[in-house]
């Protein structure tokens, strides 16, 4: 079992499957847990079901507010924020002659841009400490590209660009900076396409099946603990063998 106690963490996306599954492992290792969302309903499932987890609604494509959220968590953290994990992000496919512009600047500022400014915020309180790790959840098609996807495909390889420099910049501080690349998960999303094409997807597998949210979750749960203490800058990839970097 790993131990998280006494750590501090900030997870977004909490009430998807992989954050779902990632908050539950960082709870049963003890962690002391920030969970946001924007979905209400889930965020008070959540409540319901976990103890002294702080729950926070709050929608990260608000750019001019993540300054404000990181300063409300940082005070509830009492000026100790170990782990930032951004897990949050969308996808709008589209085929990239057919991509609106909307379509493109809404998946590039939740999954990228989003993420740089937690990022950055939280960098700025863990420089205090001379500690922390922030965590990118990344994905098998920021490496190898996928049809219909140029928009979610450039906000994750961006991601993983980003966490190298962010690694690089603040190594000497003691700040850790890695990135989790899932492939294909079981999840809703997954449970809706068709058994062809779930199969060719298999097919490609080199273990010959999808993953679990929780395959991502030990990844996570193992860069949040000491075992991951000299590890930065690199990408950790979660996807039974479909890609290998």
């Amino acid at each position: 079992m790993i131990d998280l106690q006494n750590l501090n963490i900030i997870l977004t996306g909490s009430t998807g499957g992989i954050g779902g599954s990632i908050l539950e492992k960082l709870y049963n290792s003890k962690a002391n847990i920030i969970a946001t969302g924007t979905n209400k309903v889930k965020l008070d499932n959540i409540k319901s079901k976990y103890e002294n987890v702080i729950i926070k609604q709050f929608d990260i494509s608000n750019h001019s507010s993540i300054e404000n959220f990181i300063e409300e968590c940082n005070e509830q953290f009492k000026n100790k924020i170990d782990i930032l994990i951004n897990n949050a992000g969308i996808t709008l496919d589209n085929l990239s002659i057919r991509m609106k512009d909307e379509e493109w600047n809404r998946v590039i500022n939740l999954n990228l841009t989003s993420s740089f400014l937690l990022s950055k915020f939280t960098i700025k309180k863990m420089l205090k400490n001379k500690n922390g790790k922030i965590i990118n959840i990344t994905s098998i098609v920021g490496h190898t590209g996928n049809v219909g996807q140029a928009n979610y495909a450039a906000s994750k390889a961006g991601l993983i660009g980003m966490s190298k420099s962010l690694a690089l910049e603040y190594g000497r501080k003691n700040i850790k900076v890695n990135c989790v690349s899932p492939g294909f998960i079981k999840s809703e999303m997954t449970e809706k396409i068709s058994d062809n094409f779930k199969q060719s997807m298999e097919d490609k597998i080199a273990l010959g099946r999808f993953g679990m949210p929780a395959d991502v979750a030990n990844v996570v749960a193992f860069l949040s603990s000491k075992l991951s203490d000299y590890i930065t800058g690199e990408t950790i990839h979660v996807n039974g063998g479909m890609y290998f970097s």
